[in-house]
């Protein structure tokens, strides 16, 4: 095989390839500087020009030049962008499926299927034999196309025991007992039975979560608080109740209601309110019989100032009879008669 040699007319046909170039590239400065040609064959060459475009360091603008045999002109075959060896590139392609990872998967999404998965292996297939079909089913539970294989049981099992529900967490090394004495593990069956077991514990970080049985939390069911003394002062409760005096207001306006009279506060115990209760209601039924005599008098004589001084007449009265009460009645120590 022959090798191609140099080809002045081609090599010197640069600004035919700047040409070229510059139709190609979005904006003229993008096209820089010559870097030089290659010869590709007989008659071909290829001339690269630096490109200035942004995002794109390293790339190179690539024009392939020809000619007939023992022509003196040279005609452009491609112009294309190629990545020079510091060009930025982006990583090779991968497909999706292989892309994904734990947690991508969202809803309504659904991943291909896979039958050469090495994580599954095949199922049980029914022998008829009662005794072998009702462990296999039954206890199991492997009448399914397929089930985990070791490979899948060793991958899950590294998971779960190197995540947060696994022994070497900052919880489970803060914990007094692990998850295996705790009364809200309900163990796992088959092979990672063994390990793990699942929180049912309402209170727990990890309730509903796959935990180690070298797992632990503050809410395990044997374990319990130390006691400490209380930090607030020891105040002693008082034994005995004092009876304070109460005050009622009695008295109102005038019996014409022009202007109100002063009302006489009575200040006695719970004894004495109970006999004054008494006396005054006595007294207001006599005095509201009074009232009713002085008032048909002063209206048949037909003078209204006599009614007004039977009025106050009457508080006057009412006010003497509150006060007679709270003298005669007796003192909170003394014996009543």
């Amino acid at each position: 095989m022959a090798t191609a040699t140099q080809d002045a007319v081609l090599g010197g046909a640069v600004d035919l390839a700047r040409e070229a170039a510059l139709e190609l590239a979005e904006h003229p400065q993008d096209v820089g500087e010559h870097l030089g040609y290659t010869v590709d064959a007989d008659r071909l060459v290829s001339h690269r020009f630096a490109c200035t475009a942004k995002g794109y360091r390293g790339w190179v603008w690539t024009v392939t030049l020809s000619r007939v045999p023992r022509a003196r002109r040279a005609t452009v075959c491609e112009a294309v962008l190629l990545p020079g060896d510091d060009a930025v590139l982006a990583p090779a392609w991968v497909p999706w499926d292989e892309r994904l990872r734990p947690g991508d998967v969202g809803p309504g999404d659904v991943l291909p299927f896979r039958a050469d998965d090495p994580r599954l292996e095949p199922g049980f297939t029914p022998t008829g034999d009662p005794e072998v079909d009702d462990v296999a089913i039954g206890e199991l539970a492997l009448a399914r196309n397929r089930v985990l294989s070791p490979v899948g049981i060793a991958e899950a099992a590294e998971r779960w025991y190197r995540s947060k529900q696994g022994p070497a967490s900052a919880g489970s090394v803060a914990s007094a007992e692990p998850c295996m004495t705790c009364g809200f593990l309900v163990p796992l069956q088959g092979a990672l039975g063994t390990v793990f077991g699942v929180c049912v514990n309402a209170w727990s970080p990890d309730d509903g979560k796959v935990v180690a049985l070298e797992h632990g939390c503050g809410a395990h069911s044997e374990t319990d608080v130390e006691p400490r003394p209380s930090e607030w002062p020891d105040v002693p409760v008082a034994r005995e109740l004092d009876v304070l005096p109460t005050a009622e207001v009695v008295g109102g306006g005038s019996a014409g209601g022009d202007a109100a009279e002063p009302a006489v506060v009575v200040e006695a115990t719970v004894e004495q309110v109970t006999v004054e209760v008494e006396v005054l209601a006595g007294q207001d039924d006599a005095g509201a019989a009074g009232d009713a005599g002085a008032a048909g008098d002063a209206g048949a004589a037909g003078d209204a100032g006599a009614a007004e001084d039977a009025g106050a007449q009457d508080a006057g009265t009412e006010d003497a009879v509150v006060a007679d009460a709270a003298v005669d009645a007796p003192a909170e120590d003394e014996p009543r008669s």
